[in-house]
């Protein structure tokens, strides 16, 4: 026995009482068990290399290069990316890809290279493999991006597992970004990211690593160009990151360095190249475009754990109606199940949810249903039963349930990577349905299990369905979360062929967008926690998951009123805008911090209000081509060192810059500006940039820029849709795009282009279509023209 571990057991015991204590106690001494025989021991392991280079034989898109003790496959597709995998993996089944893997670029060919090495010559890259097996990654032009030298791998010497590693270079002037959900960011400094999606247990801020949605995948941006990096293997592993310096040392570059350790998986690859665009384009196409959501979900949520009853939900939409505040939904934590299980209602706290949805929906608001992945282990508990006559839950080596310990006690949990369980899974949503919730916010799933000590998931010996290849935790914990989802899309999709699901998990992987979006889990309350939350969307969005947002004032603890509406300002303008917190945490209502924070939050949900339709047109362009709302300042212009480095402010789509307040005391910021003119929405004052800029901030506002030249679909004051126009630079013309959202359903919505010219003292804005310009259907307000 490990007297650590019997410490740490005596003192859960007292921490959080005598039966849940020994429930979590057990928990964690029967994961142990089950691991100590379940998983095979690591003894004596060989290490080895590619080999030298002995053949190749070219194939579509590229070709088949065999070392003397492995083999490469490289593989250019029609998108533009190129996948290589080693020791003879292909890319598929992968858990990442939307379908079926993209056809080669027949036009990719494979040709000798000097020194004894191939290479694979396409339109947007080259290619070049050494005799030993490194690979570099260049531009047309002949400059490499990124250099992969020759991989390692651990064998065990009886059978099984390898471990491996992969070091790559990249130019010492290049940034690294991505990774999935990070509080520390976005840009990713030197260090260790670990690869295992991981529920802290507490609040987290910027120190903590891991957090629930880790991706094997990260963005270079370089003078040379940008690249993404996607090493499609669902294992544990961490990542090193070193950021190279300019004339270290004796004067020469030290480039940056990426090195991944995996505990297992295939050695495989995927690089996209070109503009950010470009790239998150080819990386949508490859991992699914983005889901859709219903309008209503771009509006004002107000969440808390622990509402407890109807009446006070009344009460709080009662709130916000009295003060004419907008609210489009309300979401129900776990205190509205029976005994916290999940697909369930407590009859005394909720005795009448359905006519609660209906008189909320006749109201313009949503209710909203926490989903949680654990079933309690109980005879008659109606889920429990159900599943267990189809043989739904994962079970260990030895065929026995695997059962762990979460908010309703002991627990079992779904096998969601076989497709037969997400069925099974999926047909109960119709009792969600049927009570009235509209949307659904997946939680738990990463998955988490309670223990007094040692990881808090299932074993890593459990066993798995993988699509009926079959496998382990080792393999399934990270895509857990990412099936889940699956499941709930695929179900309402079905029950609801009328209207476009809205779900969001806490914890997914690559491919989660396919599904619907995420949220920020429990960011610590606290200014640290703020600058967090901005980190998280820009690293998800970069990752191609566009739909994500914070916990309004954090999860635990009591905002100050200044730090409250700062949080509430900045969350205005991200996708997922909602106030949340946890139980034990302070009131989240924007009255409840004096009138003057009312006042301006007001203000902040009134706009959010007004820009509803250029959210929605960002919505529709991120399924269109892969683009993120929250997209970072080096987004139009990556060569541009200055904006690589800058992590306070970002673009919400192509027309406006937002520079919110992060720091306690500030009224007024430094903004960073991009090249061309930028309007600050407020005193409609013009700069140009590029630039460093000093604005004011006060406490009844964020700055917010506006492009000249934008064309910018906002809500009109009779609530139709009005084109705001900021005037283009004389000599310079402009643009917008708007998508007129159909409804919550499938109908293909109608997208219109606009442009924006100076005509003397006067802008001309006309619609663009295939006989010439066209006056707008709508009224336009022009802006900016008083700035000269």
């Amino acid at each position: 026995m490990d007297g650590r571990d019997l410490v740490r057991s005596m003192k859960a015991v007292g921490s959080v009482g005598a039966a849940q204590g020994l429930r979590i106690v057990r928990a964690a001494w029967r994961r142990k068990r089950v691991d100590a025989s379940g998983l095979p021991p690591r003894g004596a392991e060989r290490a080895r290399v590619p080999g030298v280079l002995e053949s190749a034989e070219p194939g579509p898109g590229g070709g088949t290069l065999r070392f003397s003790r492995s083999e490469l496959r490289i593989t250019v597709t029609v998108s533009g990316a190129v996948f290589w995998g080693w020791d003879g993996a292909g890319p598929e089944p992968s858990y990442a890809l939307a379908g079926r893997c993209p056809e080669p670029d027949a036009r990719a060919v494979l040709e000798p290279d000097k020194d004894g090495g191939w290479r694979v010559v396409a339109e947007r890259m080259t290619v070049v493999v050494s005799r030993h097996g490194a690979i570099e990654v260049r531009t047309p032009g002949g400059v490499t991006l990124r250099r992969d030298l020759p991989p390692r791998w651990w064998e065990p010497v009886g059978g099984g597992t390898a471990r491996w590693m992969q070091r790559s270079e990249v130019p010492a002037d290049a940034r690294f970004f991505g990774l999935g959900g990070r509080a520390s960011g976005p840009r990713l400094r030197d260090g260790a990211y670990r690869l295992w999606n991981t529920d802290p247990g507490r609040a987290f801020g910027p120190g903590d690593d891991p957090l629930y949605i880790t991706m094997p995948v990260h963005l270079v941006v370089a003078d040379a160009g940008t690249h993404l990096v996607f090493h499609d293997t669902t294992w544990d592993g961490t990542v090193l990151l070193r950021e190279g310096e300019e004339g270290a040392g004796s004067g020469h570059d030290r480039g940056g360095v990426c090195e991944l350790r995996m505990d297992g998986g295939p050695l495989r690859c995927w690089v996209v190249v070109g503009t950010p665009a470009r790239v998150l384009l080819g990386w949508a196409s490859l991992t699914g475009a983005p889901a859709l959501p219903p309008a209503w979900a771009l509006g004002h949520h107000h969440a808390r754990w622990g509402f407890g009853s109807e009446q006070e939900v009344r009460r709080i939409v009662a709130g916000y109606q009295e003060r004419g505040l907008p609210l489009d939904a309300v979401h129900l934590d776990i205190d509205h199940y029976r005994e916290h299980r999940v697909f369930t209602v407590d009859p005394d706290r909720f005795p009448k949810l359905p006519q609660l949805a209906d008189d909320l929906r006749r109201d313009g608001i949503r209710l909203v249903s926490i989903v949680d992945a654990a079933v309690k282990a109980e005879p008659g508990d109606a889920v429990y039963d159900g599943g267990t006559a189809v043989d739904v839950f994962v079970r260990d080596g030895s065929g026995r349930l695997v059962r762990g310990v979460v908010w309703p006690g002991d627990s079992v949990f779904p096998d969601f990577t076989d497709g037969r369980v997400r069925r099974w899974w999926g047909r109960l949503y119709e009792e969600r349905l049927a009570q009235g919730f509209s949307g659904f916010w997946l939680d738990m799933n990463e998955p988490t299990s309670f223990a007094a000590f040692g990881e808090t998931t299932l074993p890593r010996s459990a066993r798995h369905s993988l699509e009926g290849r079959g496998g382990d935790h080792r393999e399934a914990h990270n895509v857990y979360g990412l099936c889940m989802a699956r499941a709930g899309y695929e179900a309402l999709a079905e029950l609801a062929p009328g209207q476009r699901p809205f779900v969001f998990s806490r914890s997914g992987w690559v491919g989660m967008q396919r599904y619907g979006g995420t949220w920020s889990g429990d960011v610590a309350t606290g200014w640290a926690g703020l600058r967090a939350s901005l980190s998280l969307v820009m690293g998800l969005g970069l990752c191609g998951v566009p739909y994500s947002g914070p916990d309004v004032g954090g999860y635990d603890g009591s905002p100050s009123p200044e730090l409250y509406l700062r949080w509430f300002q900045l969350a205005a303008y991200l996708p997922l805008f909602r106030t949340h917190a946890g139980l034990r945490a302070g009131r989240r209502e924007p009255w409840e911090f004096g009138p003057e924070v009312l006042e301006h939050a007001r203000v902040a949900l009134l706009e959010r209000r007004r820009l509803l339709p250029y959210f929605v047109t960002l919505a529709h362009l991120a399924r269109r081509t892969g683009a993120p709302y929250v997209r970072p300042l080096w987004w139009g212009a990556p060569e541009d060192r200055a904006l690589r480095d800058c992590e306070d402010a970002f673009l919400l789509g192509d027309c406006l810059l937002v520079a919110p307040v992060l720091d306690p005391g500030t009224e007024r910021r430094a903004v960073r500006l991009p090249r061309g003119r930028w309007y600050d929405t407020a005193t409609e004052r013009a700069y140009e940039g590029p630039a460093r800029v000093l604005v004011d901030a006060p406490l009844s506002r964020i700055p917010v820029f506006a492009r000249a030249g934008a064309v910018i679909p906002v809500r009109g004051d009779d609530g139709g849709l009005e084109l705001e126009v900021w005037a283009p630079a004389r000599g310079r013309t402009g643009r917008g795009l708007v998508v007129l959202d159909a409804g919550d359903g499938w109908e293909e919505a109608e997208l219109q282009r606009y442009t924006s010219r100076r005509s003397g003292r006067r802008v001309v804005v006309e619609r663009a279509g295939e006989e010439g310009g066209a006056e707008p259907p709508c009224p336009v307000r022009v802006r900016g023209l008083g700035a000269e």
